[in-house]
C-alpha cells in the first residue's frame, strides 16, 4: 500500500508539472507570436518593395551593362526566393502557436469547424520535433497520407489534438526503444493517414450522415505484449520509466474519441513488429 500510494504521489506531481509546463507554454507562445507577425509583415512589405524596385530597373535597363543586368536579376530572384521561405516558415510558426493556444485556451467540449488534416499534420511534427529534442539521435521517417479537399469538420479541437498529440508521442517512443537494441539496418517509421470512409469502412469522397473521419498511425516499433494489450486504458498503467509517463494518455485518448466525439479507437500490434492505431468519429458537416 505504501508503495502504491508514492507511485500516485509521484504520478500527481508529474501531473502538477505538466501542469505549470502547459501554463507557461501558453505564456511563450503568446509572447511570441508578437514579433512573428512583425517578421511575417516586414517580409510581405520587403517584398512588395523589391517588386517596386525590378520595375524601376526594367523602366531603365538600357542604362545597365549586360553583366550587371544579368547579376542583378540573379539577386532579385535570390532575394525574392528567400523572401517567400521567411514568410512561408513565418506563417508555420504562427500555425504551430495558434495550436499551442487553442490547446491551453481552449473552451471545453466545444466543437467548431476544424481542418482536421491540418490538425493532424501539425500535431504529428510537434510530437516529432519534441522527441528530437528529448532524446539524443532520434530520427524517423514520416509517411502521410491526406484526402485532398477535406471539408471542415465539427470536432474539438483542442480535445483532438491532445488525442493525435499521445498516439504519435506512442509511435515515436515505440520506434526509438526497438531502435535501442535493433540491427543497424531497422529504419524506424511512422506512416500517418487520414480520409473519409462510408459506414461500410471503405473510403469515399462524400459527405453523408453516415460518414466517419478516419485516422490511422501506424509505427514499426516494438509492438505490445498480451500483457499491455490488456492493461493499456487502465489510468496510471505506463511502460515508460518513471517520470516519463504519467499512465493516462491513452485513457484520455479513448475518452475524447470515444465519449466527447461518439467514435471509436481500435488497435493492432504484434509484439516485436509494430503497433497501428485507428480512430474513426462521425464527420459532422459545419
Amino acid at each position: 500500500m505504501e508503495k502504491q500510494v508514492e507511485s500516485l504521489q509521484q504520478r500527481l506531481r508529474q501531473q502538477e508539472k505538466l501542469a505549470s509546463l502547459g501554463m507557461l507554454s501558453a505564456g511563450i507562445a503568446h509572447e511570441i507570436q508578437n514579433p512573428l507577425n512583425f517578421v511575417i509583415n516586414f517580409s510581405k512589405m520587403s517584398s512588395k518593395l523589391l517588386s517596386d524596385l525590378t520595375d524601376i530597373v526594367a523602366d531603365n535597363e538600357d542604362a545597365l551593362p549586360a553583366a550587371d543586368r544579368e547579376e542583378l536579376d540573379d539577386i532579385v530572384s535570390d532575394l525574392k526566393d528567400n523572401m517567400s521561405r521567411i514568410v512561408e516558415h513565418g506563417e508555420r510558426a504562427i500555425s504551430i502557436i495558434h495550436g499551442i493556444l487553442l490547446v491551453s485556451r481552449g473552451k471545453d467540449n466545444e466543437f467548431l469547424p476544424t481542418d482536421v488534416a491540418h490538425l493532424v499534420k501539425e500535431y504529428v511534427w510537434l510530437s516529432y520535433h519534441a522527441m528530437r529534442a528529448n532524446y539524443k539521435g532520434f530520427n524517423i521517417s514520416i509517411s502521410e497520407d491526406y484526402q485532398e479537399q477535406l471539408p471542415p469538420l465539427m470536432v474539438i479541437p483542442q480535445d483532438l489534438s491532445r488525442a493525435v498529440l499521445n498516439l504519435m508521442n506512442n509511435a515515436c517512443y515505440a520506434v526509438w526503444q526497438k531502435q535501442q537494441t535493433a540491427p543497424p539496418d531497422y529504419q524506424p517509421h511512422v506512416d500517418v493517414k487520414v480520409f473519409l470512409t462510408s459506414e461500410q469502412g471503405l473510403q469515399t469522397s462524400d459527405l453523408r450522415p453516415q460518414t466517419f473521419i478516419t485516422v490511422t498511425i501506424a509505427d514499426n516499433g516494438i509492438g505490445m505484449t498480451p500483457e499491455v494489450k490488456e492493461r493499456l486504458y487502465e489510468n496510471f498503467f505506463t511502460t515508460k520509466p518513471v517520470g516519463e509517463g504519467t499512465g493516462l494518455g491513452m485513457a484520455i485518448t479513448r475518452d475524447i474519441i470515444e465519449n466527447k466525439h461518439g467514435g471509436k479507437l481500435t488497435f493492432t500490434s504484434q509484439p516485436g513488429q509494430g503497433t497501428t492505431f485507428t480512430f474513426t468519429i462521425p464527420a459532422k458537416k459545419v
